[in-house]
């Protein structure tokens, strides 16, 4: 095995060691243009990245001036000569990324190092700028894989409710099937605890745990607490951030989650905060840590208006909307911090406790043993307007399941199945689609029969070994009507668009109130049994 893995390098012509040498002086030359390194620090990440690969004296020719866009140009062949000589044992994916953070982890500014040039940036220049300069340190040191999110498709598909974002996320590599059975043989680690824990910071990671050396955090302050600040190294949005609790505790969303969501906007107002939901099916891949997730991105949902308007006597300067949008959305404006934050409180505690067996909302099951299940929460997002108003949109989440829909009531059916069934977390909520990476070939086969480069029977299509067979009542019906004589390009219109169309029943799939005359009228009964009257 080993010797065919080195045929495998040599086919990827791993540089030699003298053009290795110069590939890190390279490296040094990106990382000071790009402030990842002050020239005091030169000396000491020469030493370290000679150390690492096993060199004891540096490159002694002339490095010509260059200014890279990235540092991957220059990784990718240090990776090759790092499997070349054994710092890794095998050039996969998962082992070339573990080598990649370690090397960039060389380059940057210890973790209270990077917090002190934030603050400074902040108080000198603003802190629109410290977010920038921080977000860029976390491209150039390759944390955030840009090189990998430019992979993903992106397109705009419009609606009765506005422009949908739809993505296919190509940008996470798969496992190739040896890691796959490695994964299987080792033992279960304990550290760190998840994904989201602080002392993920300088990890040096395993197969079945990514390496953090790259990684940078800001500690921040909410209701009293420990919280960090970082982005996402697959931002599937501008500046997509993480905001994570210290301390290690399951998602909640409570009072203090919005009190927590509002601290955040005063302290970052150009950055939008939300939150999974804290149940399954209806909540997010990672509920054992408390987190949120912001970033500096518009989306969809935003930017919908409200179709229906409420106060409440109790809170006069507090406006209360439904927005114009498939899931049911309750926005909450006012310019009182504290007159929101209690207006949201509200909303939740009704939500959770309400029931309408004639929408087949159930805030509970019981159970044999007599306990209840709980079915209701919230999904919310928090923003600062330019006005000064803060605003918090609370979506409305049921997680029940029945006999018709086991996967969940008000998550996508099954006849989506086949685009997305998957949870509709935080993102896709607000309007962006986060489609899984299988549907690039796919929808591209299904584009080559509307041209009729492809084509097969029904019989043919539904047979579980064909590889479009999930897709095969679409695929017919789309041949239907739009038949095989389109140009690739019509082709790849008519996918979008149809694909665009799909996420949209997903979402009004997830909705609790349906887009109904019926739909509507419960939904504002649900409002004015907890005192909210229409303005």
């Amino acid at each position: 095995m080993r010797k065919e893995l080195l045929i495998v390098a040599k086919e990827r012509q791993a540089p030699a060691a003298k053009e290795t040498l110069l590939l890190i002086e390279r490296l040094l030359q990106f990382a000071l243009q790009r402030n990842l390194l002050e020239e005091m620090d030169l000396y000491a990440a020469r030493n370290a990245l000679l150390d690492q690969f096993h060199f004891t004296e540096p490159y002694d020719g002339v490095v010509p001036e260059e200014r890279l866009e990235s540092a991957v140009p220059v990784l990718e062949p240090l990776l090759d000569y790092g499997f070349s000589i054994g710092l890794i044992p095998d050039d996969t994916t998962t082992y070339r990324d573990l080598l990649d953070a370690r090397i960039m982890g060389l380059l940057l500014p210890r973790p209270s190092e990077a917090n002190a040039a934030f603050v400074r940036k902040a108080q000198t220049e603003g802190l629109q700028a410290a977010t920038d300069s921080f977000y860029n340190l976390n491209i150039d040191s390759n944390y955030i894989r840009m090189d990998r999110i430019r992979k993903n498709q992106y397109w705009l598909h419009e609606t009765e409710f506005g422009k949908l974002e739809i993505t296919i996320n190509l940008s996470k590599p798969e496992k190739d099937p040896k890691e796959i059975a490695l994964l299987k043989t080792m033992p279960q680690a304990k550290y760190p605890q998840c994904l989201l824990c602080a002392e993920n910071v300088g990890y040096a990671g395993r197969p079945d745990h990514p390496a953090r050396q790259n990684l940078r955090v800001l500690p921040l302050t909410l209701q009293e607490e420990q919280w960090y600040f970082q982005y996402s190294p697959y931002v599937y949005y501008n500046e997509h951030s993480i905001i994570f609790k210290g301390a290690h505790e399951p998602m909640v969303i409570s009072h203090s989650s919005f009190a927590r969501l509002l601290d955040f906007v005063e302290q970052f107002p150009h950055y939008f905060i939300g939150s999974n939901a804290d149940l399954p099916i209806v909540g997010g891949s990672i509920l054992s840590h408390d987190h949120f997730q912001g970033g500096r991105h518009v989306f969809p949902m935003e930017a919908a208006g409200t179709e229906a308007s409420f106060v409440d006597p109790q809170l006069p300067g507090v406006r209360f909307g439904i927005v114009n949008w498939p899931m049911s959305v309750v926005r909450v404006n006012g310019p009182s911090k504290s007159d929101v934050q209690q207006a949201a409180c509200r909303l939740l505690d009704e939500w959770r406790s309400y029931s309408d067996a004639s929408v087949a909302v159930l805030a509970f099951t019981e159970q044999a043993d007599g306990t209840l299940t709980p079915h209701n929460t919230i999904t919310p997002i928090a923003r600062l307007r330019d006005n000064g108003e803060y605003e918090v949109d609370l979506v409305l989440r049921n997680n029940r399941t029945s006999d018709e829909h086991p996967d969940g009531i008000f998550h996508p059916h099954q006849h989506l199945h086949h685009i997305k069934k998957e949870n509709i977390g935080l993102i896709e909520v607000m309007g962006l689609a986060v489609l899984p990476g299988r549907l690039k070939d796919e929808l591209e086969q299904i584009a080559d029969y509307l041209t009729g480069v492809s084509s097969a029977g029904a019989d043919e299509l539904k047979d579980a070994a064909h590889p479009l067979h999930k897709h095969a009542d679409w695929l017919l019906s789309l041949i239907e009507r739009f038949g095989t004589a389109a140009s690739a390009e019509q082709a790849k219109v008519i996918i979008e668009a149809e694909t665009g169309g799909k996420f949209l029943q997903v979402l009004k799939d997830a909705g609790v109130y349906k887009r109904t005359p019926a739909g509507t009228a419960a939904f504002e009964r649900f409002l004015a049994s907890i005192g909210l009257q229409k303005a």
